[in-house]
C-alpha cells in the first residue's frame, strides 16, 4: 500500500494550490457578495487543462487520473468553492458521461471542446439537469417529459438547481419519454443552450458558493435531434445514477478543500491571537479543537483518496464514493463551524474568510446526493 504521492502528483497539487492562491483569492470575498460568476478563473483553469482533467487527449483533455482531480479539487476549494463546482460538474458530470458513452460524433462535436473548456475562444462548459421541483433525492420521478417523433424529439418541463445553468453552452437533460416503464422510462439528451425554447430563470441568491450560476431551466417544446440521445432508449435513470457515482467523489473533495481552507487558517489565527497573555493556540482547548479537525479532515483525504484510486483501477467505487462524500461533507460542516469558533468575533466577518467557508460547505451535504441518500446507497451495499 503506497501513501506518497508520485512526482506527476505533486505537480498537479502544487499548480492548483498555485492557481488557487493567486487567480481565485483576489477578488474572492467581492465575488461572494456580489454573486458574481468566476468567469475568469474558470477560463484560466481551461488553460491549465483542469475542465476536462480525465478525458483522454484525443478528445481535448488532459488525460489525468481521478487522484490528480482529487488533488485539485481540494487545493482550489480550500480558496474558492464557487469556482470549483464549475470545475466538478464539467468534469465529473459533463465530460466523463460523455466520453463514457457517448457516439463518436457526439464525443467530436461537444466533448472535445468541453473537455478544452472553450470554442472559438469562448468559455465553452457543460451543465446536468437532472433535479426538478418533485424530483430532487427521489430521481426516478421525472416530469420533463420528451415525445418522440421520429426523428427528433419535443422537450417540455422544468429543471432546478441547475449549476452552470446560465453560463453553459451544453446541456446533459434527463427526461421522461415512457411514463408507463418508470425510472426504464428515462432516457438523456444533448441539447444546445441557445436551442429555441429553452428559458433560463434568475440566478438562485444562495447561502454559499454564491458565485457559481445556480438557475431553474424551462423547456418548451425544444426541438432535439435523435442523434443526440446518449445511449439506448430507457438509459437515461442509468446514464444519471453511474454519472452522479464519479461526481461524489468530486464532492467530497471539494468538501475536503473547504474544511482544509478552514483549518488552516483556523491554525494560522491562533498562532496569532493572544489570550490570557499567550496565543491561544498554547490553550488546550484550541488545541484539541485543532487536534479533531486535523484528524477528521485526514480521515476524510484518505477516503476520497480511495474512491479515486477505486475509480482509476476499473473497482466499484459505488460505495466509497458514497463514504468519501458522507463523511467529508459533514467533516466540512464541522470543521467550518469550529473554525468560525476559534476566531471568536472575527470569525463571524467576511475579512476572516471562515464565515464564508462555513457557509460554502453546508451544500456538500445536499447536492448530487444528500447525506441521507448516501447512507443508503451505503447501507444497501453492506446488505447486499
Amino acid at each position: 500500500m503506497q501513501f506518497q504521492l508520485n512526482e506527476e502528483h505533486l505537480m498537479i497539487q502544487q499548480a492548483a494550490r498555485d492557481f488557487a492562491q493567486n487567480e481565485c483569492l483576489p477578488g474572492v470575498i467581492e465575488r461572494d457578495e456580489k454573486q458574481q460568476f468566476p468567469r475568469e478563473q474558470v477560463l484560466k483553469l481551461a488553460e491549465l487543462g483542469f475542465m476536462g482533467m480525465m478525458v483522454a487527449p484525443e478528445y481535448g483533455g488532459a488525460g489525468m487520473d481521478t487522484i490528480s482531480y482529487v488533488l485539485a479539487m481540494e487545493e482550489i476549494s480550500k480558496v474558492d468553492a464557487s469556482v470549483s463546482v464549475c470545475m466538478s460538474v464539467n468534469n465529473s458530470l459533463v465530460c466523463w458521461g460523455l466520453e463514457k458513452y457517448g457516439t463518436e460524433k457526439q464525443k467530436q462535436q461537444y466533448l472535445v471542446p468541453l473537455a478544452r473548456g472553450r470554442k472559438d475562444g469562448a468559455l465553452y462548459i457543460g451543465a446536468f439537469l437532472l433535479s426538478e421541483p418533485e424530483a430532487g433525492s427521489d430521481a426516478t420521478s421525472q416530469h420533463t417529459m420528451a415525445e418522440d417523433k421520429g426523428d427528433h424529439y419535443i422537450i417540455n418541463g422544468t429543471k432546478n438547481w441547475i449549476t452552470n445553468g446560465g453560463t453553459a453552452s451544453v446541456y446533459l437533460v434527463m427526461a421522461q419519454t415512457d411514463p408507463s416503464k418508470g425510472s426504464k422510462g428515462i432516457d438523456v439528451f444533448i441539447v444546445e443552450r441557445n436551442t429555441s425554447g429553452i428559458t433560463v430563470g434568475a440566478k438562485e441568491n444562495k447561502l454559499g458558493i454564491r458565485g457559481s450560476d445556480t438557475h431553474s431551466i424551462m423547456f418548451q417544446d425544444v426541438k432535439v435531434p435523435k442523434e443526440n440521445r446518449i445511449g439506448s432508449d430507457g438509459f437515461g435513470f442509468s446514464f444519471a445514477m453511474k454519472t452522479l457515482a464519479g461526481g461524489r467523489i468530486g464532492i467530497a473533495a471539494q468538501a475536503l478543500g473547504i474544511a482544509s481552507g478552514a483549518y488552516e487558517r483556523a491554525v494560522g489565527y491562533a498562532r496569532q491571537r493572544k489570550a490570557f497573555g499567550k496565543e491561544i493556540a498554547q490553550h488546550q482547548a484550541i488545541q484539541f479543537k485543532l487536534a479533531d479537525m486535523a484528524t477528521r479532515i485526514e480521515a476524510a483525504r484518505l477516503l476520497c483518496l480511495r474512491a479515486a484510486w477505486e475509480k482509476d483501477t476499473g473497482e466499484d467505487y459505488t460505495m466509497s464514493s458514497s463514504m468519501a462524500k458522507v463523511f467529508a461533507s459533514e467533516t466540512a460542516m464541522w470543521t467550518t463551524t469550529e473554525a468560525v469558533q476559534i476566531h471568536g468575533g472575527y470569525g463571524y466577518v467576511k475579512e476572516y474568510h471562515v464565515e464564508r467557508l462555513m457557509r460554502d460547505a453546508k451544500i456538500t451535504q445536499i447536492y448530487e446526493g444528500t447525506s441521507e441518500v448516501q447512507r443508503i446507497v451505503i447501507g444497501r451495499g453492506i446488505l447486499k
